[in-house]
C-alpha cells in the first residue's frame, strides 16, 4: 500500500511539472492576450494617431517613434543635391522640417501623459559615425529614453552592414554612455547569434524582435538572446479590417504594435537599458561552408543555411 501511494504521489507530482511547464510555454503564445503584459505601439511620421483613443487602453506602456533614417540630409538647395532638382530639394527641406516638428509633439504628449519614450533609427549604407550623430541630433535623447539600431535585413545596398552597425553603437556608448537595443527581424538575429564572435557588440544587444507568428517557443534561446525584450507582433503585413492580432484605439492597421515579456511596471524599471547581455556558451559552431546571403558572399555554418530576408515593407 505504501509502495503504491509513492507511485500515486509521483504521477500527480509529474502531472503537476508539465501543468506548470505547459504553462510557462503557453507564456509564449500569443503574449498579448495577457493584460499582464505591457504593450508598446511604435510610428513613423505617415501613421495617423488619434492620441485621446490611444491613451484609453491601459495596457499601453510606451511608445517608439521613428527619428532619423539614414545619412542627415543636406537642405542647402545649392548645385548638385544628388541629382534633384531645386524644386524637390525644397520638398524634401520641408517635409524633413514636418517630420522633425512632430516627432517633438508626440514626445511631448506621450510624456505627459506617463508613457515611455523611444526612439530609432534606420540604419542605411554610408558613414556609421555620421549617422550616429544625425540619430542624437534628431531624436536628443534623455537619460531615460530607449534607443534602438534599426536594421532592416542584409543587404548592403540598402542597409547598414553588420560592420558599421557595430561602429554605430560603439559611437552612440561614447556620446551618450549608453549602448541602443538591436531592432531586426529572424534571419538576421538568427545570422548575428551565429557568427556572434564576429559582431560580438551586436549580438549583445538586448533584442526588439520582429516575427508575425503567435508562436516564437522553439526560437529562443538564440545565441546570447535568452529572450525578446520587445516583440513586434503585429504591422501592416498581418493586420487587416476582419482581423488583427490587436488593435489598439486610435490607430489605423498600418501601426506597430509590439509585446514586451513583462508587466507595465517592470517595463518602466528596465525601459531605458544600455547595457550589454551576458555572453552565452558554447561559442558558434566552426565555419564549414561559405553560402551567398543576397548579392553579398557570407560565410555560414553548412548545417544552417540562413534565408535572405528584410522587414516588411510597411517599416519606413
Amino acid at each position: 500500500m505504501k509502495g503504491l501511494r509513492t507511485s500515486i504521489l509521483s504521477c500527480l507530482c509529474l502531472l503537476v511539472f508539465i501543468a506548470e511547464a505547459g504553462g510557462l510555454l503557453a507564456a509564449d503564445v500569443s503574449p498579448w492576450k495577457s493584460s499582464n503584459n505591457a504593450l508598446v505601439v511604435d510610428a513613423y511620421e505617415m501613421n495617423a494617431i488619434d492620441w485621446q483613443a490611444l491613451l484609453k487602453d491601459q495596457r499601453v506602456a510606451a511608445f517608439i517613434s521613428k527619428a532619423s533614417d539614414g545619412l542627415p540630409e543636406s537642405f542647402s538647395c545649392e548645385g548638385a543635391h544628388r541629382g534633384d532638382t531645386f524644386a524637390h530639394c525644397k520638398t524634401m527641406w520641408r517635409k524633413y522640417a514636418v517630420s522633425r516638428e512632430l516627432y517633438t509633439s508626440r514626445r511631448m504628449i506621450a510624456r505627459q501623459n506617463g508613457l515611455l519614450w523611444g526612439a530609432y533609427h534606420v540604419g542605411r549604407p554610408g558613414n556609421p559615425i555620421d549617422q550616429a550623430n544625425h540619430f542624437l541630433d534628431y531624436a536628443t535623447p534623455d537619460a531615460d529614453d530607449l534607443m534602438i539600431l534599426d536594421i532592416e535585413g542584409i543587404d548592403h545596398d540598402r542597409f547598414m552592414s553588420l560592420e558599421d552597425a557595430q561602429i554605430f553603437v560603439g559611437h552612440i556608448r561614447a556620446r551618450t554612455g549608453r549602448y541602443p537595443i538591436l531592432y531586426t527581424n529572424h534571419d538576421t538575429a538568427r545570422y548575428i547569434a551565429a557568427y556572434r564572435r564576429d559582431y560580438s557588440v551586436l549580438a549583445r544587444l538586448p533584442l526588439w524582435y520582429a516575427r508575425y507568428k503567435p508562436d516564437i517557443r522553439k526560437v529562443f534561446p538564440l545565441g546570447n538572446w535568452q529572450n525578446y525584450f520587445l516583440w513586434q507582433f503585429s504591422s501592416a503585413s498581418n493586420c487587416s479590417k476582419r482581423r488583427c492580432p490587436y488593435r489598439v484605439p486610435g490607430t489605423l492597421t498600418d501601426i506597430d504594435v509590439n509585446v514586451a515579456a513583462m508587466s507595465k511596471e517592470e517595463l518602466r524599471r528596465a525601459w531605458p537599458q544600455g547595457g550589454l547581455l551576458r555572453a552565452a556558451e558554447p561559442d558558434p559552431p566552426l565555419i564549414l561552408a561559405k553560402i551567398e546571403f543576397g548579392s553579398v558572399p557570407l560565410e555560414a555554418p553548412q548545417t544552417d543555411p540562413i534565408v535572405t530576408s528584410s522587414i516588411s515593407p510597411d517599416r519606413r
